[in-house]
């Protein structure tokens, strides 16, 4: 008698933990850069998101290098403190290591550097517990996504969806519709993730990705200067205050 499938053992795939080796590799190769490069920038991000920091790191391939994540071992890497630090002046950025940071290595001008990441901002869609950064009203009509230029109704198929994310819609011609307005969000308060999935299906793009930078460390002097007027906030956005979803997606895709 053939074996039931229901009683049939499935291995699920096991993924190692990086350990020791692996810390080890990353403190080394921090310390190599840290070794190689003229200036080390401790950079924060806000609204981060990895497509945009792969972006970052691709542009910059040839003349920095970028780490980020596992602030411990970065920290260490450096060294927190006078006796520990790897060179001279590194403990004081080692010690600034905190939350969502990460260590930028070049020997690009300071001015450089500064001028291109203040000029680096990436609009992106807003996920649930970042703030609304404008009062977004879908008008009574066709449901328009506003992915398209000029902007193009849903189609039929997406109307299920549409009403799972809280919108009144009746099929009018084979197009999604509203016989009244309807609030997405409201400027400053908290998005829901259903708030944020329409607001992603609709087109609307609502928060920045920008890196700030923090701190610089010159390997001729051992200095580190902070950097003033780089803060990012968490909920940065790029938007008008309150928009219509029909109106021109200028206002909504900057």
């Amino acid at each position: 008698m053939p074996k039931s499938k229901r009683s049939k053992v499935v291995s699920l795939t096991k993924v190692e933990k990086k350990g020791r080796e692996h810390k080890n590799a990353l403190l080394q190769e921090v310390q190599e850069n840290a070794d190689k490069w003229q200036y080390c920038w401790l950079f924060e991000v806000g609204n981060m998101r990895n497509s945009h920091l792969k972006t970052v790191r691709r542009l910059w391939k040839d003349t920095a290098r970028i780490f980020f994540g596992r602030g411990a071992v970065m920290a260490k890497a450096l060294g927190t403190t006078v006796e520990e630090e790897h060179r001279l002046g590194l403990h004081k950025l080692a010690k600034q290591i905190k939350g969502q940071v990460g260590l930028f290595f070049t020997n690009s001008s300071p001015e450089e550097v500064t001028e291109w990441f203040a000029d680096f901002k990436q609009p992106d869609f807003a996920r649930a517990g970042n703030r609304a950064a404008r009062t977004v009203v879908i008008p009574a009509g066709p449901v328009m996504q506003q992915h398209a230029t000029p902007p193009e109704p849903f189609p039929h198929n997406e109307e299920p969806q549409l009403r799972k994310l809280g919108l009144r819609t009746r099929m009018d011609r084979g197009v999604p519709t509203l016989d009244v307005s309807h609030t997405v969000c409201v400027k400053d308060k908290v998005l829901t993730p259903e708030q944020a999935q329409l607001l992603k299906l609709i087109g609307l793009k609502m928060v920045t990705f920008k890196v700030g930078l923090r701190a610089r460390w010159d390997s001729a002097s051992g200095e580190v200067v902070q950097i003033e007027g780089q803060e990012v906030e968490a909920d940065e956005a790029a938007a008008e205050d309150v928009v219509e979803a029909e109106d021109g997606d200028e206002q909504m895709s900057d």
